[in-house]
């Protein structure tokens, strides 16, 4: 088995135990994004496991768009990240 060399670590555990690894990252060419794959990628930055340029260059987010997660995540927890749910969190 060979492993593949990437820049930073291949594992991170959360304050909560939890532990991710770059294969819980969603795949390249993902288009549908529902909140628990937004979530994995926002976590996963915030832990170290990826940069925000990585994730915006794979994922083809723009820097809006990921701030966007960020922020709902940081202000309503991970349900702010549901799309049917953004009524509830925007401000009008």
């Amino acid at each position: 088995m060979y492993l593949r060399k990437v820049e930073g670590p291949r594992s991170v555990t959360l304050q909560d135990g939890t532990i991710i690894t770059r294969a819980d990252l969603p795949s390249a060419d993902t288009r549908r994004w529902v909140a628990s794959r937004k979530a994995i990628v926002v976590r996963a930055v915030g832990a170290g496991l990826i940069s925000e340029e990585y994730a915006r260059e794979t994922y083809g987010l723009s820097e809006d768009e990921f701030n966007e997660w960020k922020n709902a995540v940081e202000n309503h927890g991970f349900a702010g990240l549901r799309v049917t749910a953004l009524k509830r969190y925007r401000q009008p």
